[in-house]
């Protein structure tokens, strides 16, 4: 039956004439009709692909809504990344207030040193946050001398605490900072306006506390009795931040153990302020 054969004539109504015919089977017919609804799905789906017609599709976004979807993308990809990037940092900073040695994984931020390039040297205990700015920068030298540096020449720094000082700034002994000793119970004071970014206990220093003020210059207290202000405090100069102590299992009495950096380079404190 599919191959019987059929014509399809127009006739002229008026004359009655025929004006075209075509020979026909049924499977004739199947094949154009699925041809021209092929072509009709093609230019259809062209017409949508390449045409500011889609945009007439009900549920189809507009030029303006992609635009903002492709942004707003963007922007979450970008925050992703400032996450890690933070989380790894806070990881590392946790690591090395507890006196480890932050893991390449740990570390994950492009100004990590590699591990190829880097000279490792062994440190004290009261080199800690020095270990941080060696794994932070790639460009560390320790202050050779006590010339002061030109950008925090003017800068007047507070007094942490008057006393006696029983331990000066000695780079080639790996001792970056000043150790005083004052009355009982001293209050420690703030040498800059600044902000807390540690204030805890480790086992080697006891009650510590980091503060960054302007300029990179960061000022460290460490074997503290008591600390007065917790992370992300804002300081001004002479708060007093913590009552002078003896903790810590590298303690040689009640004393300060003070240290200043500047651009990751460690100063000695007696350069810039009285005690």
């Amino acid at each position: 039956m599919l191959k019987d054969h059929y014509r399809l004539i127009i006739y002229n109504d008026s004359t009655i004439q025929t004006v075209w015919s075509i020979k026909l089977t049924p499977i004739k017919v199947l094949t154009l009709g699925s041809l021209g609804a092929i072509l009709l799905i093609l230019l259809t789906t062209v017409i949508i692909a390449y045409t500011p017609l889609r945009e007439n599709i009900p549920g189809y976004p507009s030029a303006r809504v992609r635009q903002q979807i492709l942004w707003n993308y963007m922007l979450v990809d970008s925050l992703e990344n400032e996450i890690k990037t933070r989380d790894n940092y806070f990881l590392k900073i946790k690591t090395l207030f507890q006196g480890e040695t932050p893991s390449e994984e740990s570390a994950g931020t492009e100004t990590t040193l590699k591990m190829a390039e880097a000279k490792f040297k062994s440190y004290n205990a009261d080199s800690i946050f020095k270990d941080k700015l060696l794994e932070e920068k790639s460009n560390l030298s320790l202050q050779q001398n006590t010339k002061r540096l030109p950008s925090i020449a003017n800068i007047h720094f507070f007094t942490p605490l008057h006393g006696l000082i029983t331990n000066k700034f000695n780079p080639k002994t790996d001792h970056l900072a000043v150790d005083i000793v004052g009355k009982q119970n001293a209050r420690i004071s703030n040498v800059l306006d600044g902000t807390v970014i540690f204030a805890g206990w480790t086992m080697d220093t006891g009650y510590s506390i980091f503060i960054q003020h302007e300029n990179n210059i960061i000022s460290v207290y460490k074997h503290n009795a008591e600390l007065l202000k917790t992370l992300g405090d804002k300081v001004k100069s002479g708060d007093v931040i913590a009552i002078m102590g003896n903790s810590g299992e590298l303690t040689t009495g009640p004393h300060l153990h003070f240290e200043l950096w500047h651009n990751g380079t460690a100063l000695d404190p007696e350069t810039y302020i009285d005690f």
